[in-house]
């Protein structure tokens, strides 16, 4: 559900957010439009994102082009169709991530690690590119990649999906110095968030996996909407190569 009021610091700002059919990515797509922008939504699944568009107001708020993430054709059809609809892009929001492996690293299949690099740091750096290349080179702008505090620690199980996050991090810093001063870069790192990707994290056992946590619950994606917004807008106006953790406090007790 979208906030109540329009603060209208995005009117005449275009945005395109990838992975938004659901969870985090909408939650950040729905801030944007709340405030006044129009965004492009991307992921895999039409239907999906057909509900997305409706639950943020229709075409003259938001539309979507469905596709992989890594596929540049995909990734050029987005911008062009972005740019014909609503204008030049403004912002970028790299949210999609996968983790198709879980388990000790020494013993992940390579053509998964290949496949979770391609999508979480590869696609990321040429979504990066192409949006530069078309509007943002000459016209500044905003990008926030998601990453995870896995990036930022040891996470058993999850290892090469926190080793990707880590350098979606280290990427961010680069192109905020690469950028400068008219393009910012910043990141987010959340913890837990309830979503359909988490969901094997706490899924029948969520008190006890939000138990290490200070503020004493997992987060929710309007959690990491907030701050993306945030980041994007021009109250981070003096903000770039920044990673915003935004976890509970679950790092402070050395949880993950």
């Amino acid at each position: 559900m979208l906030p109540a009021e329009d603060t209208g610091r995005f009117t005449g700002k275009v945005a395109v957010v990838t992975g938004a059919s659901r969870g985090i990515g909408l939650a950040i797509a729905e801030r944007i439009v709340a405030d006044g922008g129009r965004v492009c939504i991307t992921a895999r699944k039409a239907d999906a994102l057909a509900e997305g568009v409706e639950s943020l107001g229709g075409p003259e708020h938001a539309m979507f082009v469905a596709g992989a993430a890594d596929d540049g054709a995909h990734q050029d059809e987005v911008i062009a169709a972005t740019t014909d609809a609503f204008g030049p892009i403004d912002f970028l929001v790299n949210n999609t991530g996968i983790n198709p492996a879980y388990g000790r690293t020494i013993d992940i299949d390579l053509e998964a690690a290949d496949k979770i690099f391609r999508v979480n740091v590869v696609a990321a750096i040429a979504w990066a590119q192409k949006v530069y290349r078309s509007s943002m080179a000459e016209r500044g702008g905003a990008i926030v990649n998601v990453a995870s505090v896995a990036g930022q620690r040891p996470a058993p199980g999850i290892g090469v999906y926190g080793a990707s996050k880590a350098a979606l991090i280290h990427v961010t810093e680069e192109l905020a110095v690469e950028l400068g001063p008219d393009i910012r870069v910043n990141a987010v790192a959340p913890a837990v968030v309830k979503t359909n990707f988490a969901k094997a994290l706490y899924e029948g056992r969520e008190d006890e996996v939000a138990a290490p946590y200070p503020l004493k619950r997992l987060g929710v994606p309007s959690d990491i909407g907030s701050v993306v917004a945030f980041l994007l807008s021009q109250d981070a106006a003096w903000m770039t190569g920044q990673t915003l953790t935004v976890d509970g406090g679950v790092l402070l007790t050395g949880g993950v």
